[in-house]
Formats: structure tokens, C-alpha cells, sequence
């Protein structure tokens, strides 16, 4: 048999290894706040990683994973209880894993000084901690060893199971002796790759504990028959073929069934990763019914091109009712098509949610401050775009809640609060777009400190009034920070210009409000996708210009008496009880040939941030869906544009970015 490149299936491997990691962090989290049945999926999680390591050519990150799951089958088996010194040292495990899966994934040697210290570590703390069993206990052991009856269901292998990978797992216990029983199998012809036909019979010359054995077995519980005696006692029958070695080659097709067997699990399936996984994830897991949902879309829209095709053959006046209608169903088959792929792109924020969970902990303890975490929302979807270029922007406002928005306990008893401190991350959907708060309820903004800064930094006057929310926006400023020492984990505003340039850049908003002594909340309002908007066509000299749909709150006609001409503030007009500036686009754009008269275009009014702006144009053309493409990369960043879409008639439109045209008209007010 040809020999088979294991490399294909590397990025498979790294992104289920990830995800486990994952599982194994955010379970020993849970764990050391008291909740046992976590161990169980961390042991799982532990168990996995080092089988795949070990079928795909991994053995430093097998030999690492084995000592890692010695201690959590300890703690499985409750012969030593967790504590912060064991979930530390775990944790740390973690982290060290998912390094050398970095490191995998580059090429880059697998073992460093760090997980070389660590493993030691590991091999200490269970040597030296790991209790003498009882007198009690050794029944569990046979001295002559175990023999084992391993007959698989015929489906098993469909689960994605894979039978060498639990020999290999009793090999490391001991010498193995392995006989397979293959009375049952068919010949070549009507063999039926699926199907596991043959049975096998092991014997394990190892003097270990039933339980240990029995561990291995537990991912095939329910889909063999199995049975565990010592030697002296087991069944002797004789099998029919005796294989003492599994050959190199069976290793290889069993482990590649393996992974094309993943892909038919019953719950969610996975799109096969492109490129290796790095920071961003090229592969995503997506729920069945999606698919379902997407393929049933398109059976509809091979049905209406069929019947266009026919009637394109056979066209006359007669048939144009038909024709619309055709064309009608076309026009909803691909707006569902469309939904349907843009509904696969969508995954839970709880992915970025979970981090947080170890970031909190970790910097708490660092801190000498109690903090409990509270999550709401995880469920809540949005475009995976999105999802992996939000979490910078997050791991800011956290870290600087935590530094320098909870208070220590001293200080939080003093002021009559819980010693505890709450960050509260929650995520919600609203008019379309997602709005993620981070709020905590500490100290909060001290705007007499934050006034003070700005003046020595010469952003405001000494004299400048400003309201509480315009003293909170100049966190934002670049640099800016009250900070009057700097630390390694943040300060209030340091990195504050780097959250809404980030979360701009994704086409959001940022905004903060805060009480003194009460906390502070920070706002991002997002879009769902980045890929396809809902929007309202302007049309400026003959131009078009895309308005989101979710930014419009009016579109209205004025008369020249209604538009104020201010000294400082340029054109206002009022607008439900307020008095907003007036945007000229065709100034900003220089169209040629545009209305230049109020009275004769229209005022398109805009919202961002709770701040309004009308936008003057020649007149609207309709509303459509726009495919956004990105200026970035084919031109360059132009204020006050998102991004640009082809119309149906070929031409280009410029897709607004609303917050970026709030930012120009209050400048040209204030110039």
C-alpha cells in the first residue's frame, strides 16, 4: 500500500485541538469555582488532543498531553481534590499546548524552554503528590495482566472512531499482544469501507488498574462489545487470525477514515480549513439545518432557471406574464440563497465571550482585586468577520476596567460596596446591527481629572464648557490617559483611541457613559455582516451614494425659512426638538451639476451615536442591497465612505459611512 501524507490532515487536527483547549481552559475555570462534572470533559478534551497528536505525527505534544491527563485522571478518579496551586499549573498546561500547536502550525520546533520546564513540573507534582493507593484498591490490579475482547459495532468507525488509536493508548500502559477475529469477513468485493467486519483479542502484560483500561474504552462505549479479565481468569478461545502488529499503512487509512468520517456526525458539520490555522480561523462549524436550509434554496433556484431556460426557447408576447413571474421568483430564490449563505457565516459570540473568563481571572489575581464575571448574550450571532476583529477592541475596555475601573477590596468596602466587583460583558441585537456593553461598577470617569488632562494637553480651553458626555468622549483621544503612573496591564484611556478606530473600521460605533462612584459602560454598536447592507440610494450630480438603511431616520423637504445660517456652526435646521448641522454632499464629494438649493433636494437625516446630521442630495432613487467592497484594498481610506458596490447597471455607487460624516459636518461647524 502507497504510503499516505498524514500533512493534509494537519490543519483538521489543529483546529479540533484548539477547540478542545478551549473546552479544557474554560472547564478547569468552572472546575475551581466548585463545579466537578467539568473534569470529565477536560479529561475528554486532554484524551483527544493526545490521541490526534500521536495518529498525525505530533509525539512531543502526545508525550505532554499523556503526563497532563496522569493528573486530571487523578483528579477524574477523586484521588486529589483541585486547588489554585493545581489550577494554575493546569492552566499554564494549556497555554503551553496550544503554543506548541502554534508552533506545529509554522513549522517552528514543537518543544521550547517553556514546555520543557513545564513538563517537568508536571511529572514532579505528579510523582511527588500522587497518593499510595490503598491496600483496599489492589484487587483492581492483576498481576498477569488483562485480556480484552473488543468486538466494534458494525457502524462504529462512522462516529469517527478509530480502533489502532485505542491500541496505541494500551500500549503506552504495557506490552500488547493483539489477535483479530475475522470469521466475519466478506469477501473483497462486497467489502464495505464503512463497516468494521472483524473483532479483536488483546492482552495487556501490564500490571495495571481495570479503571485505566476501562478509560481508554469510554469513547466507544455503547458501540462495541467489550470484556475486561485478568489472565487468570479470561476466555481462552482461539482466534482465527492473529496479527501481533498493526502495520504502518492500516494506521495510516484507519487515522485518514478518521477524519473523512468527522464530517458525517449528526449534529454540526465543518467546512474543511484552507489555509492552517493561525489567529483567524479559516474554518467555521456549521449547524445541519443550516445546511439543510441552503441546499433546499438552491433546489428552488435550479428549478426557476430551468423553467427560464425553457421559456427563453420559446419566447412570445403571450408568455411575458410568465416570463415576470419567473423573473420574480428568481429575484426571491437568490435573496434566500443569499440569507442562506450569509446565515453560515454567522457563529455565536460566546467564542469571544469565553476568553475573557481566564483574562479576568488571571489579571484579578494579579491585580489583588475580586472580580466575578458576567456574561449575557452569548448566543447572540454576527458575521465571523466581525466576530475575529472584535476582540482586540474588547480585551482593551476589559483590562482597563479591571486596572483602573474596580476598585481593590479595601477601597470597595470603604465606599459601602461588595468587595467583589462585577464586569458585565452582554451582547444584543437592535435595528439591525449588534450592540455589544461592557460595563463594570466601579470607581467610574472622574470628569474634573479628565477635564484637567485635556487642558494641560491643550485639547480643550480652560474656559471650554463641556457636557458630561463630551468630557467622557475625550478618553478617546489619542494617548490620552489620567493615568499619573503607567502599568503593564492599562490605564484609564490608554488604548481608547485604538478601541474606536477598530471598531470604526468595522463600520461601528463606540460611546461611554459613566457615573462617579458607580461604573462606567462603554457601547460598541456594530453591523451583522461586513459583506451586504440594506440601503437607500441618493443621487448627488448624477452620482450615487448608498445611506445604510439602519442609520436613516427621516428624509424630509425644507424650505430655505427653516435652514438657520449660525456664525461658528454653519447650516441648522430643527429636528424634533433639537437643532442639527446640514451636510452639503456635493461640497464634500465636489459633484458637478448637483442641487444647490434646499429648497429644491432633499434632507436626508442620519443617526450615529445618538447624534444627528441631515445630509442635503439631489434626490432618492430607492432602496436596494449592496455588496460592499472595500475601498481599502483596491484605492485607499477615504472619510466619510465605508466602502463602494457595483449597481445593476455596471456603474459605481459609494457606499456612506454615517459616523464619518457626523465626524466632518461637526468639524466644518466648528472651523
Amino acid at each position: 500500500m502507497a504510503k499516505v501524507d498524514l500533512a493534509r490532515f494537519h490543519a483538521t487536527f489543529f483546529a479540533e485541538s484548539l477547540e478542545g483547549l478551549d473546552v479544557m481552559e474554560q472547564g478547569l475555570l468552572a472546575l475551581e469555582e466548585g463545579d466537578r462534572e467539568q473534569v470529565h470533559d477536560i479529561f475528554r478534551a486532554a484524551h483527544s488532543i493526545k490521541g490526534g497528536a500521536g495518529t498525525f505525527g505530533f509525539p512531543e505534544i502526545a508525550s505532554f498531553t499523556h503526563v497532563l491527563e496522569s493528573l486530571l485522571d487523578d483528579l477524574r478518579e477523586g484521588k486529589r481534590d483541585i486547588d489554585t496551586e493545581l489550577t494554575e499549573l493546569l492552566l499554564r498546561s494549556v497555554d503551553v499546548v496550544r503554543n506548541m500547536i502554534a508552533r506545529a502550525q509554522t513549522g517552528e520546533p514543537l518543544i521550547d524552554s517553556d514546555s520543557d520546564s513545564l513538563l517537568h513540573e508536571l511529572e514532579v507534582y505528579h510523582g511527588i503528590s500522587a497518593p499510595v493507593e490503598s491496600v483496599g484498591t489492589s484487587a483492581a490490579v492483576s498481576s498477569g495482566g488483562w485480556q480484552i475482547v473488543f468486538r466494534p459495532h458494525p457502524q462504529m468507525l462512522s462516529g469517527g472512531n478509530d480502533p489502532l488509536r485505542l491500541f496505541r493508548e494500551l500500549q503506552g500502559l504495557g506490552p500488547l499482544q493483539v489477535e483479530v477475529e475475522a470469521e466475519h469477513l466478506p469477501a473483497l468485493a462486497s467489502l464495505d469501507p464503512e463497516t468494521c467486519v472483524i473483532g479483536w483479542r488483546l492482552q495487556l502484560d501490564a500490571q495495571v488498574r481495570r479503571e485505566q483500561i476501562e478509560a481508554i474504552f469510554e469513547w466507544v462505549e455503547g458501540e462495541c462489545e467489550l470484556v475486561i479479565a485478568p489472565v487468570a481468569s479470561a476466555d481462552t478461545e482461539s482466534a482465527t487470525v492473529t496479527d501481533t502488529q498493526p502495520n504502518s499503512d492500516l494506521a495510516a487509512a484507519t487515522a485518514i477514515k478518521q477524519v473523512l468520517t468527522m464530517q458525517a456526525e449528526p449534529g454540526p458539520v465543518r467546512a474543511a480549513p484552507t489555509v492552517a490555522l493561525g489567529e483567524s480561523s479559516r474554518s467555521i462549524r456549521v449547524s445541519i439545518d443550516k445546511v439543510d436550509q441552503l441546499l433546499d434554496t438552491v433546489s428552488e433556484l435550479v428549478i426557476t432557471q430551468s423553467m427560464l431556460n425553457q421559456l427563453g426557447e420559446d419566447l412570445a408576447e403571450s408568455r411575458l406574464e410568465v416570463l415576470r413571474e419567473g423573473l420574480a421568483q428568481l429575484e426571491h430564490n437568490t435573496r434566500e440563497l443569499q440569507e442562506c449563505v450569509m446565515n453560515i457565516r454567522m457563529l455565536p459570540i460566546s467564542t469571544v465571550f469565553h476568553r475573557f473568563q481566564r483574562l479576568v481571572r488571571d489579571l484579578g489575581h494579579q491585580l489583588d482585586k475580586q472580580v466575578r464575571l458576567d456574561l449575557h448574550g452569548s448566543e447572540t450571532e454576527l458575521d465571523k468577520t466581525v466576530l475575529e476583529r472584535i476582540g482586540d477592541p474588547l480585551v482593551h475596555l476589559v483590562r482597563n476596567a479591571l486596572d483602573h475601573g474596580i476598585e481593590s477590596p479595601a477601597q470597595r468596602r470603604a465606599a459601602g460596596k461588595p468587595e467583589v466587583g462585577c464586569l458585565r460583558l452582554e451582547a444584543f441585537h437592535r435595528g439591525g446591527m449588534i450592540v455589544i456593553e461592557v460595563s463594570d461598577d466601579g470607581s467610574g470617569l472622574h470628569h474634573e481629572a479628565i477635564m484637567s488632562k485635556a487642558v494641560e494637553r491643550g485639547l480643550i480651553g480652560p474656559d471650554d464648557q463641556l457636557s458630561d458626555t463630551e468630557i467622557a468622549d475625550l478618553i478617546f483621544r489619542p494617548g490620552f490617559s489620567t493615568a499619573s503612573v503607567a502599568t503593564d496591564v492599562s490605564g484609564r484611556g490608554v488604548g481608547m483611541d485604538v478601541v474606536r478606530r477598530n471598531v470604526q473600521a468595522l463600520g461601528g460605533t463606540v460611546t461611554v457613559d459613566s457615573v462617579v462612584g458607580q461604573g462606567t459602560r462603554f457601547v460598541i454598536t456594530l453591523p451583522l455582516t461586513l459583506a451586504i447592507i440594506d440601503g437607500l440610494t441618493g443621487i448627488v450630480g448624477g452620482e450615487h451614494y448608498i445611506f445604510p438603511l439602519v442609520s436613516i431616520i427621516e428624509s424630509l423637504q425644507l424650505q430655505a425659512k427653516q435652514v438657520n445660517q449660525v456664525p461658528g456652526q454653519g447650516e441648522l435646521f430643527r429636528f424634533r426638538g433639537e437643532y442639527i448641522p446640514i451636510l452639503r454632499l456635493h461640497n464634500l464629494f465636489a459633484c458637478s451639476d448637483a442641487v444647490t438649493s434646499i429648497a429644491q433636494g432633499i434632507v436626508v437625516v442620519v443617526e450615529s451615536d445618538g447624534r444627528h446630521v441631515g445630509v442635503l442630495i439631489d434626490h432618492l432613487a430607492g432602496q436596494q442591497q449592496a455588496v460592499i467592497k472595500s475601498l481599502d484594498n483596491h484605492y485607499r481610506r477615504v472619510e466619510g465612505v465605508s466602502g463602494a458596490t457595483i449597481l445593476g447597471d455596471g456603474s459605481v455607487a459609494l457606499i456612506l459611512d454615517v459616523p464619518g460624516l457626523i465626524r466632518l459636518a461637526q468639524r466644518k461647524t466648528a472651523a
